[in-house]
């Protein structure tokens, strides 16, 4: 399977969420299949970027196909892919993903618990494979990252984003529609 190459990144953010679910992500060898991804832009009020460029989201802004990862509640890691512009702040969470290679390794990380829970959910999917404020900013076309074409054009299922306050309407949540590996079923 090829990798995306850097311009699938620079497309709109919603196209990019949308084309990720299928895709292979991997981290050091370890990873699957992208089942889960919600966009975020500038614009939107639920976006870190909303607001302006500060310390913490700063690679939002910067080039596209770079990892934006940040600590959400104090607790959990969250990765996501910057796309677009630079300068557009926009990026795509990945929220969930079908354990595919070095599932050993991500048990070994977050304890034996149900294969469709291993990386159901952004904090889940980055203590699986080892995400954590160390890679932020990291290109997402070099190692410790690759990102794969999947072989598949999945079903895709389309619903609101999960866990924000505002601009919860928006239909910007995107998934493999009936995966057992998603964070949350779709409505």
């Amino acid at each position: 399977m090829p990798a995306l190459p850097p311009a699938f990144y620079t497309r709109p953010v919603l196209a990019v969420a949308r084309d990720l679910i299928g895709a292979i992500l991997l981290v050091d060898g370890v990873g699957g299949v992208i089942v889960e991804t919600e966009a975020y832009e500038k614009e939107d009020p639920a976006s870190h970027g909303f607001r302006g460029r500060t310390q913490r989201n700063a690679v939002m802004f910067g080039p596209p196909g770079r990892m934006y990862i940040y600590l959400s509640y104090g607790m959990h890691w969250c990765a996501n892919i910057v796309c677009g512009e630079e300068g557009q702040a926009s990026a795509v969470l990945l929220r969930a993903l079908m354990p595919l290679a070095g599932i050993e390794r991500m048990e070994e990380r977050r304890g034996q618990v149900a294969r469709s829970l291993l990386c159901a959910g952004p904090g889940r999917l980055c203590r699986a494979l080892g995400l954590t404020q160390a890679q932020n900013g990291l290109r997402v076309d070099a190692p410790p990252f690759e990102v794969l074409a999947g072989e598949d054009k999945p079903p895709i299922a389309v619903g609101p984003r999960i866990g924000i306050t505002k601009a919860v309407e928006q239909p910007w949540r995107f998934g493999w529609a009936g995966s057992k590996f998603l964070s949350r079923k779709f409505p």
